[in-house]
């Protein structure tokens, strides 16, 4: 988490939003933010998760697991990954699956006819 400090303050930065509003949109106090960002005090989990979605970036991100902002940010990976615990149900999960399957061989399809 050595490069955590660096990652949120550019990642806030680049969001354009101020340590005030960075707090206001996580659920914390200004002074929190500062903190973190002054590399004197490290973030619970929760924080982490907070600053990550408030900031729509992965938590990867933030503490240096990949190293690009747009890494993580859009990846299609990450939004599946991070909204897959709300398809609880083993139907819905099994259609979720066959509907994944589906776009994976039209991907290979459209690749196959492109060439």
């Amino acid at each position: 988490m050595s490069v955590f400090f660096e990652n949120l303050r550019k990642a806030r930065e680049i969001r354009g939003l101020s340590q005030g509003d960075l707090a206001k949109k996580a659920k914390l106090l200004p002074s929190v933010i500062s903190l973190f960002e002054n590399n004197k005090r490290k973030p619970s989990f929760d924080n982490l998760k907070n600053l990550a979605d408030a900031l729509d970036v992965s938590t990867d991100y933030l503490i240096g697991r990949v190293n690009e902002l747009n890494e993580s940010v859009n990846s299609t990976s990450d939004v599946l990954h991070r909204n897959l615990h709300q398809v609880q149900n083993d139907d819905n999960r099994a259609i979720l699956q066959s509907f994944i399957d589906m776009l994976i061989d039209r991907e290979k399809n459209k690749k196959i006819s492109d060439e």
